[in-house]
């Protein structure tokens, strides 16, 4: 160093630091939410379309389970970043061959790299606890798409690793306690050390509903929805005494404890999937509209607010919600088919509370929200619907009477919408109140035409909008993913006693102090 370099002056240090602080608060190192999206639904979204949204809704970061061309084409100079998956199907090919891998790289990033911002790869998903007889390629494959990209000089732009499932931790509370599974550990010790060398992160899948769902009666439902805690309720790690007021963060923290258990502590880990259904069968009583409100409202200011965990406060997660849309196409239970936020055509599937966290998800805090007929329902059954409305329903149904402004076009699924609407709007859009047995949605467009004014177009007017709570577009949808691998509740297995014994036997006083 030169010493005849003159000294910085303390104003300029100051200006030199804030300008430094103003940087990292803008840096893509910034937690983030992003969305899972795949493709099983009956009418996808073009991509063009899709980008569109994925812009209007101000979503800068998605997640892909195939590297779909066309998709990361419409990405092109949007500024948002991708990750794209490696199916397991692929996972034989690519561990076993490194000119299989650089194909891989060359066709699936290097075709789109630079304008389209793909920021990382996931290889396989949940291998070693859905497919453990393709383990001993996992890292392989990894160590060979990594080194494709070292030949591109993209190591820096793109990160490697692989989303597991929380079944590969034992025992995740308390915290302190977790550890992977040693059956695992000729594979997990490999790929966290890899996962270190190369600055990757730890890519899990953490979803508290299920955790909920398998310890029912001891992980109180408070917990898993980030609802607010009196200190009563919050769970206690008697190891370290760390408080925790949410299930997420106990997960989390499960596996750093587990990776320093292995002398690794310089790895983040990155939730890849949680999310919370909004509709289940009867043995899944739980999967509400309400509830996947509150748990995706909750993560979301979770997340924002960078609070980190009580073992990390300086390290918050990123995370990707499953998921963005519904999938139609899904496998049942009914929950696998109601995860998403919005229906394919991009009507919600409910709306958020995350008010007052900028422009983030656009319409979801938008006040201007409307209950109109779905469409391909039978004319009776709409009929029906639109008789209870201006009936029972006492909806205002004045306006599609003869020579009324909303009269014309003279059908039924026109004068549904606007009863619908007038129901909906009069019940101050309340959970529910948009549903008529399955034949409504909801919608931030305005259905009103010529000078048929919509009851929600009314009330925005006469400066009356309503708070936007909870709204459901009720049945079927049109929805959106290609995910080629087994039931979440399936995958979770593994967890099913896990927290049900510790609980009871560890520490039966000191987890909830209800």
């Amino acid at each position: 160093m030169a010493n005849s370099k003159p000294i910085p002056t303390l104003p300029f240090l100051l200006l030199t630091l804030a300008f430094t602080q103003q940087l990292l608060l803008s840096s893509s190192d910034q937690p983030f939410v992003g969305f899972n999206i795949g493709t099983d639904v009956s009418n996808l979204l073009p991509p063009t379309q899709l980008v569109t949204f994925l812009k209007q809704q101000k979503i800068t970061h998605i997640r892909l389970y195939d590297p779909n061309p066309d998709i990361l084409r419409a990405l092109s100079a949007t500024g948002i970043r991708v990750i794209v998956s490696v199916p397991n199907n692929q996972l034989l090919a690519i561990g076993s061959s490194n000119t299989t891998a650089f194909s891989w790289i060359r066709k699936n990033v290097l075709a789109f790299h630079p304008h389209t911002l793909i920021t990382g790869i996931s290889v396989g998903d949940e291998v070693l606890t859905t497919v453990p007889s393709s383990a001993p390629l996992l890292l392989p494959a990894i160590k060979s798409l990594h080194a494709a990209l070292v030949a591109s000089n993209l190591q820096n732009d793109v990160v490697v690793s692989s989303p597991h499932s929380a079944s590969i931790i034992l025992k995740p509370f308390p915290p302190s306690q977790a550890f992977f599974n040693q059956s695992l550990s000729s594979f997990i010790l490999p790929l966290i050390q890899f996962l270190s060398e190369t600055n990757s992160p730890l890519m899990l899948n953490l979803y508290p509903y299920y955790v909920f769902m398998q310890n029912r009666g001891f992980v109180p439902l408070d917990n898993s929805l980030f609802k607010p805690l009196p200190p009563s309720k919050e769970m206690v790690d008697p190891n370290t005494l760390l408080h925790y007021t949410n299930v997420l963060d106990a997960m989390i923290d499960a596996a750093y404890f587990s990776m320093k258990n292995l002398n690794v502590t310089d790895v983040i880990v990155l939730v890849t999937e949680t999310g919370w259904p909004s509709k289940g069968d009867s043995k899944e009583p739980y999967a509400t509209r309400e509830n996947a409100v509150t748990y995706n409202s909750n993560l979301i200011k979770h997340v924002f607010d960078r609070s980190g965990t009580p073992l990390h406060p300086e390290t918050t997660s990123s995370v990707y919600v499953y998921e963005l849309f519904n999938e139609d196409l899904r496998s049942p239970p009914v929950s696998e088919a109601n995860w998403g936020l919005f229906y394919g055509n991009a009507t919600p599937a409910y709306l958020l509370r995350v008010s007052g966290i900028g422009t983030f998800l656009a319409s979801d805090n938008a006040n201007q929200t409307f209950c109109v007929a779905m469409d391909g329902v039978d004319s009776r059954t709409m009929q029906a619907a639109l008789d209870w409305a201006c009936g029972p329903g006492r909806a205002n149904c004045s306006e599609v009477q003869p020579g009324e402004s909303c009269y014309q076009p003279n059908n039924v699924k026109n004068h549904a919408s606007y009863a619908f609407d007038s129901y909906y709007q009069s019940h101050g859009k309340s959970p529910g109140s948009c549903d008529f047995k399955g034949v409504a949605l909801i919608t931030t467009s305005d259905p009103s035409h010529g000078s048929c004014i919509f009851p929600g177009s009314k009330n925005l007017s006469n400066n009356t909008k309503q708070v936007v709570n909870t709204t459901h577009s009720s049945n079927a949808g049109d929805n959106l993913r290609l995910r080629p691998f087994g039931i979440r509740s399936i995958k979770i297995s593994a967890i099913n006693n896990i927290l049900h014994i510790l609980m009871v036997a560890a520490f039966p006083t000191l987890l909830f102090l209800l």
